[in-house]
């Protein structure tokens, strides 16, 4: 009896020591989800840092708002440089910068910034996460900026090619990225804004920079090719950033709980970046037909109602409140002058057919 009880015991304590949660897809970023993201630049982190395994307790209750950025997660094809990304399924704006993801099951994808595609997609987040677990990726080649010459002599070539190429035509930067996830711990976190189930996940990203001429054979044509940069001259950089992230399945998050930079030594910068208040959406409707840009706009907007209809025309904040209403049949332009850069939402009224979407204005 004292053993069935021993062994039940133990298959117990087992369940509880591998009893987790798993954070996919469906619990992370999607359009129409606008996130508040805090930082403390106070705030020590170490006595944190150091609880790791199953089943653990972090408290950053204690986290202060000293500077808060809101991210808007829209439609790609609904902002200026959508089209240089094709393969984006979400555009993250926040600072100023769109971010174009590719989300899918397997994981998100950074695939370009504003108006420049990266050469190919690079990891932000592997899924689903659950724990243990690691995931490895790269090296890859993230970009490569290709320049016209204008700064090196051609004397260089000779040296650069081993004396077969006579110019340098061109200069390439490539950055290439290596990740290491590693979901070390789990249990739950204390924020300002509430408790939340969590996975901990302590990221590795190494980007290297490298530098290569091309270098044209003016005699033979044999010679003209890439070659790489001296050393000496333009030494090959590398850099490697460190950092904590907290993820959970709880429907009202779905963006990184925190993010905590450190160094080499597992030791924080003083700057944590956390969630505050809810996730906030906006749903979009489509019975009414129109086309509205440009977004993000910054002192108009146009309109233009496919159906020539007699339309109410509604722009309210994130909050609700009204800050603009006009009423126009057709195409029209809506001023945003001494409207505050945000998230707003449009709405388009015409009988009982209606249209809601979100602008940015920057």
């Amino acid at each position: 009896m004292k053993i069935r009880i021993l062994i039940i015991a133990m298959l117990f304590s087992a369940g509880e020591a591998f009893s987790q949660i798993t954070v996919t897809h469906n619990d992370v970023i999607s359009v129409g989800d606008n996130i508040n993201e805090a930082i403390d630049t106070v705030a020590s982190a170490s006595n944190q840092l150091a609880i790791f395994g199953a089943n653990q307790t972090w408290d950053f209750s204690n986290l202060l708002e000293q500077e808060i950025n809101q991210i808007i997660h829209v439609d790609p094809t609904s902002t200026t440089f959508g089209t240089l990304h094709p393969t984006s399924n979400i555009c993250a704006i926040g600072d100023g910068e769109n971010i174009y993801f590719n989300k899918t099951a397997n994981g998100i994808e950074i695939v370009g910034f504003d108006d420049t595609p990266l050469f190919n997609p690079i990891l932000a987040l592997p899924l689903p996460l659950t724990y243990p677990m690691q995931h490895t990726t790269g090296p890859v080649l993230a970009l490569n900026e290709i320049e016209p010459n204008a700064f090196f002599p051609d004397s260089l070539a000779p040296l650069v090619s081993l004396g077969v190429a006579h110019k340098v035509d061109s200069i390439s930067v490539q950055i290439t990225l290596e990740s290491t996830y590693n979901v070390d711990s789990y249990g739950d976190v204390i924020l300002p804004m509430g408790t939340f189930p969590s996975l901990r996940v302590f990221v590795e990203n190494s980007n290297t920079q490298s530098i290569s001429m091309y270098c044209t054979d003016t005699i033979s044509g044999i010679g003209s090719g890439w070659y790489a940069a001296p050393q000496q001259l333009l030494p090959t950089e590398v850099e490697t950033d460190y950092y904590y992230q907290w993820w959970s399945n709880d429907p009202s998050v779905k963006m990184g709980l925190i993010n905590i930079d450190v160094d080499e030594y597992g030791d924080d910068f003083g700057e944590i970046r956390f969630l505050t208040s809810g996730l906030t959406t906006i749903e979009e409707e489509s019975s009414l037909v129109a086309n509205i840009f440009p977004i993000p706009a910054t002192n108009s907007l146009s309109i233009e109602i496919e159906e020539n209809l007699l339309t109410e025309i509604f722009l309210k904040d994130i909050n609700g409140k009204l800050i603009s209403h006009i009423q126009s049949k057709g195409s029209t332009t809506l001023s945003l002058n001494n409207i505050n850069s945000g998230i707003y939402s449009l709405t388009l009224k015409s009988d009982d057919k209606q249209l809601t979407k979100k602008v940015i204005i920057n």
